[in-house]
């Protein structure tokens, strides 16, 4: 094979690599449009969370010091907030122990958010708490965890080639013209 014939068969690979480069940018956009956008727009208030106590309820100060109060002073200042709906502990979703604070953040399954002041047991302040929820949507569990693994994490990795096709389509027109300007200088 001559470099003539080598160099037109290259010449035509990429311009074959170029077209279905091209295709998988444009289907894998297309495959994964909706859970990126949904990504984004859950993205977004994710970032902006402790700036607004709408998504998610500031910390409050509680008391200096090591924490000293009892699980079941938690949960019985907890139930005692009508908003809170804690009947038994299986209404609570999680506590969130913050020494530096000097706060307990008690999460509901109602997501509401109850902060007790770790050394005293008083409730310092209560919240609906939507950056769970918001967090859910965003990597798709809110949904079911099989929309997580097998819709989101596809999509993330549809995500991963496009970004490269992407840049393999950002990329080649400019080193087409510095080539152009290379063998025109040499001529």
């Amino acid at each position: 094979m001559g470099l003539l014939h080598f160099h037109d068969l290259c010449r035509r690979m990429g311009r074959s690599l170029f077209y279905w480069n091209r295709k998988i940018h444009y289907w894998g956009a297309a495959l994964c449009a909706v859970p990126v956008l949904l990504v984004i727009l859950t993205g977004i208030p994710l970032l902006l969370k402790k700036q607004s106590a709408w998504i998610q309820p500031p910390t409050r100060e509680g008391s200096a010091g090591a924490p000293m109060v009892s699980f079941e002073r938690i949960y019985r200042a907890v139930a005692a907030v009508p908003e809170a709906q804690v009947r038994s502990w299986e209404d609570i979703e999680r506590m969130d122990v913050r020494p530096d604070k000097g706060v307990i953040k008690v999460v509901t399954r109602g997501r509401m958010e109850v902060q007790v002041d770790h050394r005293s047991g008083e409730v310092l302040q209560t919240a609906i708490r939507r950056s769970d929820v918001i967090e859910s949507l965003h990597d798709g569990s809110f949904f079911h965890e099989r929309v997580k693994l097998w819709v989101f994490l596809p999509s993330a990795l549809v995500l991963l080639v496009l970004w490269c096709t992407g840049i393999y389509l950002f990329v080649k027109p400019i080193l087409a013209r510095r080539k152009r300007v290379t063998v025109k200088t040499t001529m």
